[in-house]
């Protein structure tokens, strides 16, 4: 039995100009070196023109991921891109999750876990919102229980620093 390692979470966090086509300059160098993108998020941001990204793959070596981050900024169209330390940054995401809960227990998730109720069916059916970490939506899930989720929809990272 062989256990593979998975790969630590990093995330860049990328300025750019909001241009059509960045996105996929910066994907397709990602895909070139042979990284899969976990998850991207974008935003415009308060400075007309500007976009900001927060990209997110697994790698180990630091010194990988220092050169693409170098391999990022030469873009014409990148303003600024930095790795973003985790103890330095919040990093949160969004899940929209259908499930089916009885009462009794959907409000006790509601108090363990801040969720936001979207929809509520007679059937026991539910949409809630959860914000947070990864592991906080993770634990979420887990204890709904997979024979009551239905669907799931996550929104992949989005970083701030501290």
């Amino acid at each position: 039995m062989t256990t593979e390692k998975k790969a630590k979470r990093r995330a860049i966090l990328i300025f750019m100009l909001n241009r059509s086509g960045v996105l996929n300059k910066i994907s397709m160098l990602i895909r070139r070196k042979m990284y899969n993108v976990e998850t991207i998020t974008a935003c415009t941001t308060a400075q007309s023109g500007i976009s900001r990204m927060t990209l997110t793959l697994r790698e180990d070596s630091d010194q990988n991921m220092a050169q693409v981050v170098k391999q990022i900024e030469k873009m014409t169209e990148v303003i600024s891109a930095r790795e973003l330390d985790i103890e330095q940054s919040f990093w949160r995401e969004v899940a929209i999750v259908k499930c089916e809960v009885r009462d009794a227990d959907l409000e006790s998730l509601q108090e363990a876990y801040s969720i936001g109720i979207l929809d509520r069916r007679d059937s026991g059916q539910c949409v809630v919102q959860i914000a947070g970490t990864s592991q906080m939506i993770d634990d979420f899930i887990e204890a709904v229980g997979d024979e009551k989720i239905i669907e799931v929809a996550r929104s992949g990272f989005t970083a701030l620093e501290k």
